[in-house]
């Protein structure tokens, strides 16, 4: 199975969100979700978190810049979906752009 990681912020609406709906899919992709500032019940992400992976989805360039000076990882790994931080958990929109963005980026990796 291949690991992908989705960050957002705080771990608490788009990266749980991305989570649930990939966790599995096609049979051969596991997902994890973190924040770069998550606070409970969100998940911090961690240096663990990001070498687990073998792709880091993120929602937002501001989360690709604060990954890269503080997490080892290879570049090529991070991508970024440009979706900004004014969805809830499952809200059909951000399920629908998740649906959009994410598939091409696996199917591809």
């Amino acid at each position: 199975m291949r690991k992908v990681l989705f960050v957002c912020t705080a771990n608490l609406q788009r990266s749980p969100t991305a989570e649930n709906l990939f966790q599995g899919w096609k049979g051969s992709w596991e997902a994890k979700s973190a924040g770069i500032m998550a606070n409970p019940p969100g998940k911090l992400l961690t240096q663990e978190l990001v070498d687990w992976a073998d792709l880091v989805i993120v929602m937002e360039v501001v989360h690709s810049d604060y990954i890269r000076p503080r997490f080892q990882s290879s570049q090529e790994k991070i991508r970024v979906l440009n979706i900004p931080d004014r969805y809830f958990r499952d809200d059909p929109e951000l399920v629908s752009l998740l649906q959009t963005k994410v598939p091409p980026i696996l199917e591809k990796d």
